[in-house]
């Protein structure tokens, strides 16, 4: 049974507020509608700002669809009114701008995402698959990325000789293997699980740390590390 709340939420148990979930447990723990309520702030004419958010998810279909859906369409839905279509637009902009940023040398890798963000835009539309090996020192920080082959992703096009040289003339620590599918679907082949269990026992071999390898498609990817079959 869903309990009624009312409808300020800062009249609402601190622990179902938003705002304040966010910081107690992280933005992962929060649905999309608590995210988006945090940022359209308040509600208006008897309804949450929660209210809002879920409304405006259910009418666009999800984020894509608000983020595309205009300003007289957004402003459908009552109490939604320029101010806050203007924090939305606004937050969508910040998101687009974030996932074109690229690594930059010397920059520390965080997780897989940040991977993806860098080299998304350059790989997706590619006809053949591209293997990269991004390089990394002690900290985990960005030395460069070198670009092993292009072509069917084959033991024979990957071969450990060619993917460790620069790793071991740079003097890296770490890698990350990039690359992509031109069918648009990031899902592992059986080729691929080979390789990257080769090359990480290499890696093993010369002292390298294989953190990870990312496969993307088209607007998605898949991390070996992020689930687990590294």
């Amino acid at each position: 049974m869903e309990i009624k709340y009312p409808q300020s939420i800062k009249d609402w148990p601190e622990d179902d507020r938003p705002r304040e979930k966010l910081i107690k447990l992280g933005p992962e723990n929060l649905s999309s509608a608590e995210l988006l309520a945090i940022i359209l702030r308040t509600g208006a004419k008897g309804k949450s700002a929660l209210d809002h958010a879920k409304a405006l998810i259910a009418n666009n279909k999800g984020f894509r669809g608000i983020e595309k859906a205009t300003v007289s369409e957004l402003r459908e839905i009552k109490g939604i009114g320029l101010a806050k279509v203007a924090q939305l637009k606004a937050a969508f902009e910040i998101a687009k701008r974030y996932s074109a940023e690229k690594m930059e040398s010397g920059e520390q890798f965080q997780n897989s995402r940040q991977v993806f963000n860098h080299f998304h835009e350059s790989v997706r539309c590619k006809n053949k698959e591209v293997f990269i090996a991004v390089l990394l020192d002690g900290k985990n920080r960005m030395i460069r990325d070198v670009k092993i082959s292009e072509g069917s992703l084959t033991s024979s096009v990957v071969h450990p000789r060619e993917v460790f040289n620069p790793v071991i003339r740079d003097s890296a620590a770490g890698v990350i293997f990039v690359h992509n599918h031109p069918s648009g679907d990031p899902m592992p082949s059986k080729e691929d699980k080979d390789i990257t269990k080769r090359l990480k026992e290499v890696g093993e071999l010369v002292g390298v740390q294989v953190l990870d390898h990312i496969i993307i498609g088209n607007g998605r990817y898949i991390s070996f590390a992020d689930e687990g079959m590294l």
